[in-house]
């Protein structure tokens, strides 16, 4: 852990938690002391990563969650609300398919990515959202993207959708500015994530030939997420909070050039 953080008390439920940033996120919030819900449509998975969690003296949950699908959502928001409350949402679930030209791009799956990039963060504020009010605050953290401001070759449905999610969260803060409830998304640059691993096999743009060592790793992303959780990321509600700024890592206390080579 690098900051001095305490979330004790609070309790996250992470979308896409199977894996890369959404694991390192659960891991990491639950070292700072908050009860986690790990979310995947791989149930088996999170369950397992819950269960090591759970052995290793932190509390955590699993659920099973298709971000696309809003009756999944709703069931995994209520299973959450059971077990063990939502003061923090992290909008994590994502995917980069697919990987082609627009006018050879197979519309089903095109559309998958607008179901869970845009539509799933839609459907997980608006269940979870509700609840924040009603206790009187609450974090939502959006997982954004530098594609989210930029035209990508190949990315068609990925900019789109992050540039769409990222509307949601402003319009969510000017709707919840006076209800206590922090929003905020947080753009983290390139990741060294299986994600990332199809992006530089596809060859597609020029993010597909950045160096390997040039990602970083999700654990920084998970303590950029905790950051955002904490006091001193409330000035930075309703904005895109980027890693990629030296003064982005240095807020959040990471080194301000990846020697990691991760």
């Amino acid at each position: 852990m690098i900051q001095k953080l305490n979330l004790s008390g609070q309790s996250a439920l992470i979308m896409g938690a199977s894996q890369g940033i959404g694991l390192a996120t659960a891991k990491t919030l639950a070292a700072y002391g908050a009860k986690v819900t790990l979310a995947s449509r791989t149930f088996e998975t999170v369950l397992a990563e819950a269960n090591k969690l759970t052995y290793a003296g932190y509390e955590a949950y699993a659920v099973k969650c298709d971000v696309s699908k809003h009756e999944s959502v709703v069931k995994a928001v209520e299973y959450t609300l059971k077990t063990s409350g939502i003061d923090i949402l992290v909008n994590n679930a994502g995917v980069i398919e697919p990987l082609t030209h627009l006018i050879e791009s197979d519309p089903k799956i095109w559309g998958q990515a607008v179901d869970i990039n845009y539509k799933g963060v839609y459907y997980c504020m608006r269940e979870v959202i509700p609840t924040m009010i009603k206790n009187g605050g609450g974090i939502v953290i959006n997982m954004s993207s530098g594609a989210a401001n930029s035209a990508l070759v190949g990315w068609s449905h990925y900019c789109s959708t992050k540039a769409a999610a990222k509307k949601l969260t402003e319009v969510a803060h000017k709707e919840l500015i006076d209800q206590n409830i922090r929003v905020i998304g947080l753009s983290p640059g390139t990741v060294a994530t299986s994600m990332m691993k199809k992006i530089s096999d596809s060859k597609i743009n020029v993010v597909s030939n950045l160096d390997w060592e040039s990602h970083i790793s999700p654990e920084w992303v998970a303590e950029g997420v905790a950051f955002l959780c904490g006091e001193k990321g409330a000035e930075f509600a309703g904005t895109d909070f980027s890693l990629k700024t030296p003064e982005g890592r240095q807020r959040v206390g990471l080194p301000l050039e990846n020697t990691s080579g991760s």
